[in-house]
């Protein structure tokens, strides 16, 4: 089985898969490794960005960093495989958001008889219903709470 993404939901969904028997558990992050303790750009008291590795990780599953799923494979809507690249991150010249490029010749593809998302929370989804509320969206596209 695979879980794509990472964070606590991602390890929620490894351990529970771990216990109802799965035979093999992969979590395919799209972020870059990210390094074992603090770097110079991440001070305290900043949440560090370290590799952490949960109780369920150590009940057994495999671990991509830098990958993107292309599709899933399947039929009768029943999954048998993910479809996944390889990236990296870019930031554009002049700075900015970092950039998602797929390394040519990377792709490669993971059996699966099951597929569960664990990705973050990228805000709410912009809906005429939103307006209509009169609600207000923040610099990052949530919902302003002030």
């Amino acid at each position: 089985m695979v879980v794509i993404g990472g964070g606590d939901t991602g390890s929620d969904c490894i351990g529970t898969s771990n216990r109802h028997g799965a035979k093999n558990v992969v979590q395919l992050e799209i972020l870059p490794k990210p390094p074992p303790e603090r770097t110079a750009d991440m001070p305290w008291p900043y949440w560090p960005m370290i590799l952490r590795t949960s109780s369920s990780h150590v009940e057994g599953a495999g671990r991509e960093f830098s990958v993107n799923t292309k599709r899933f494979i399947g039929r009768d809507g029943r999954v048998s495989a993910v479809e996944c690249v390889r990236i990296q991150w870019e930031t554009p010249e002049g700075g900015g958001r970092p950039l998602l490029k797929e390394i040519p010749g990377s792709e490669f593809r993971i059996d699966a008889d099951l597929v569960l998302l664990a990705m973050g929370f990228t805000g709410p989804q912009k809906h005429p219903l939103l307006d209509g509320l009169g609600l207000v969206l923040d610099a990052r596209g949530n919902i302003s709470a002030s």
